[in-house]
């Protein structure tokens, strides 16, 4: 995957041996996956009063967050490099090494070459980096069932959504090629049951390699009008209709849809304090994740690991209400897990960070799910839940490919 294998010279983070390839005892795909690291106690906890000593394995948010709250926490734990993946993916890497290369409209626009594993395993530039990230492997394809949940500046706490999603990877599906996927990584649809005023919604979803060869592809369907509208992508700074304006649709996922409107910049590799190996908070209910400023610290575990920071500043002539971003992507899995944003006038205004979860069945490591905080107005998005959800995230095959179109969705307003 490029990452190094050794650990670092303090043995503060372990070599990486393979990762974790087997599921725990008494495993079923119908039941959350457990946490293997259960009885480990924490190391130390990073808190506002020593918050200093840690800095330089901080993001900008977090230590934002240990200035603005008093009592929010880190609980540091052993690391544990567990990420691993389908063979198949490995042997994807390494040709994508030797094959993929730039878009001819330029990195930031899309890659060619890649298929079924990261294109770009020794980055040489920031969008190399991004594109990892966005084309990081979750599996071929997943059901689940999903929630988003908005806590506002004075505390309260509102579902803004529950949905059933049905995802492919076309670009991992079994067999592909860079020339039979059809050129869109990423298709989704899911339909709303909550809250009770949004039931019924729809939204599907095509996301491009290529923003300047493809288009961003998206309907929508309205409850009652018994048809699909074409709706807007779910890119770039679009709010996030769920998230009562604290999220756009491009913080799905820490970053989600087209780098395009950014230059981007590589800051290089440095040892962050990081979420990792989550599986113990999809054990608890939301209830006890979300407090009034902050998630519960107690719920969340941290460990020591290499991450690659990107920064992008906006590209000229383009527009974004984030002007800069920076990202910081895990070396084992590639995917995102900090991002800190800054307003137009160069003030920190965003924060969000992952909860990465451990599939050993799969194998992988999966970006679950995320928060994202309002560092100027207060308040917080808690997205991509599947707390307390029977089957969890579920890996399945393929799906047929007309699960994926406006007719499909259609049908689901007869249902």
């Amino acid at each position: 995957m490029g990452a190094e294998r050794g650990g670092n010279e303090a043995g503060t983070i372990p070599a990486w041996t393979g990762g974790f390839t087997a599921a725990s005892p008494g495993y079923r795909s119908s039941t959350p996956r457990a946490d293997p690291f259960v009885d480990e106690k924490p190391l130390f906890s990073i808190t506002a009063a020593n918050v200093e000593r840690y800095a330089d394995k901080l993001p900008e948010g977090a230590k934002a967050l240990f200035h603005r709250y008093t009592d929010y926490r880190m609980d540091v734990y052993p690391a544990h490099r567990s990420a691993a993946f389908p063979s198949s993916v490995y042997e994807n890497v390494s040709r994508n090494a030797g094959l993929a290369r730039a878009a001819p409209e330029g990195i930031a626009y899309g890659v060619d070459g890649a298929v079924g594993g990261i294109p770009f395993p020794i980055p040489k530039e920031g969008a190399e980096v991004v594109w990892n990230h966005l084309l990081a492997y979750w599996g071929a394809a997943r059901e689940l069932h999903v929630s988003t949940y908005v806590v506002s500046p004075d505390g309260t706490v509102q579902l803004g959504s529950g949905y059933k999603e049905v995802a492919d990877f076309p670009f991992y599906y079994p067999n592909a090629t860079p020339a039979s996927y059809g050129g869109y990584y990423f298709k989704t649809r899911h339909i709303q049951d909550a809250p009770a005023g949004s039931a019924g919604q729809g939204y599907l979803d095509w996301q491009p390699i290529n923003t300047a060869r493809y288009k961003f592809a998206a309907w929508r369907l309205v409850p009652g009008e018994r048809r699909v509208r074409r709706g807007p992508s779910l890119s770039y700074d679009v709010p996030d209709p769920d998230a009562s304006g604290f999220e756009n649709l491009d913080e799905y996922y820490i970053f989600f849809g087209g780098p395009d409107r950014y230059d981007w910049k590589l800051l290089g590799k440095r040892e962050m304090y990081i979420p990792y190996n989550n599986n113990r908070l999809y054990q608890r209910p939301v209830s006890e994740l979300l407090g009034t400023k902050h998630a519960n610290a107690s719920a969340l575990r941290y460990e020591l690991h290499r991450v690659w920071v990107v920064e992008g500043q906006l590209a000229p002539g383009k527009r974004h209400i984030v002007p800069k971003r920076r990202l910081y992507m895990d070396e084992d899995t590639w995917l995102a897990v900090y991002s800190d944003s800054w307003d137009e006038a160069g003030k920190l205004w965003k924060f969000a960070h992952a909860t990465m979860y451990l599939m050993p069945d799969v194998p992988a490591v999966i970006l679950g799910s995320q928060f994202v905080y309002d560092l100027e107005l207060g308040g917080y998005v808690y997205g991509f839940s599947f707390n307390g959800e029977p089957q969890g995230y579920r890996i399945t095959g393929p799906h047929p490919p007309s699960t994926f179109s406006p007719e499909a969705l259609a049908a689901q307003a007869v249902r």
